[in-house]
């Protein structure tokens, strides 16, 4: 489904692809996953979506928002709302749809397929019109998840559907011997006696 004469952008749904990928049990390696769709077209941008929580000391995003920055990802962020429910939970928003939506719009005159990753719903309606634009669209995400992390609706829209379980061996990030040996540390010893 891809082309390697084809202009190609990314759209990355930041938290839905980390959820996504945690429910399938690996952590994404985002050098590799550029590198694996510059290989398949004409890379024109890769962008990241994120909301950031400001005033917090640390979050553990900033590292990855500035390594992605540096590294050939466009970072559009904004501020995290937070607030306190009902149940007096610390509760964070950060929505980043539209801005996805209004990029990938402004964008679709310069590409000739978009790579969405998001299984989102709510981006069906945006398919749709990227592609009578005459947009190709391919949506990345995963149904092996349970439940699974991709709307029917924006599946079926899609030109083209990826399981991100699929590219697991290509993208995911080897497992770093740190957590390795963290795990040796938990197991009991045998006692000689």
């Amino acid at each position: 489904m891809f082309y390697k004469d084809e202009r190609l952008a990314l759209f990355i749904d930041g938290r839905n692809l980390y959820s996504a990928s945690k429910a399938l049990g690996f952590d994404i390696d985002y050098k590799l996953l550029r590198q694996e769709f510059v290989r398949r077209g004409k890379m024109v941008r890769a962008l990241y979506y994120t909301a950031l929580i400001e005033n917090d000391e640390y979050s553990a995003l900033r590292p990855l928002a500035d390594w992605l920055g540096y590294n050939g990802f466009t970072m559009v962020t904004k501020p995290a709302k937070e607030y306190t429910d009902s149940m007096g939970r610390r509760k964070v928003k950060g929505n980043m749809d539209i801005e996805l939506a209004v990029d990938a719009m402004e964008l679709a005159p310069r590409v000739d397929h978009i790579v969405l990753f998001s299984g989102d719903g709510d981006f069906r309606p945006l398919v749709e019109s990227l592609q009578r634009q005459g947009v190709r669209v391919s949506v990345v995400s995963t149904m092996r998840s349970q439940p699974p992390m991709i709307s029917d609706d924006l599946r079926r829209q899609a030109d083209n559907f990826i399981d991100l379980d699929a590219l697991k061996d290509v993208i995911g990030r080897p497992p770093r011997e740190v957590s390795a040996a963290r795990e040796q540390v938990k197991k009991p010893r045998s006692v000689d006696t």
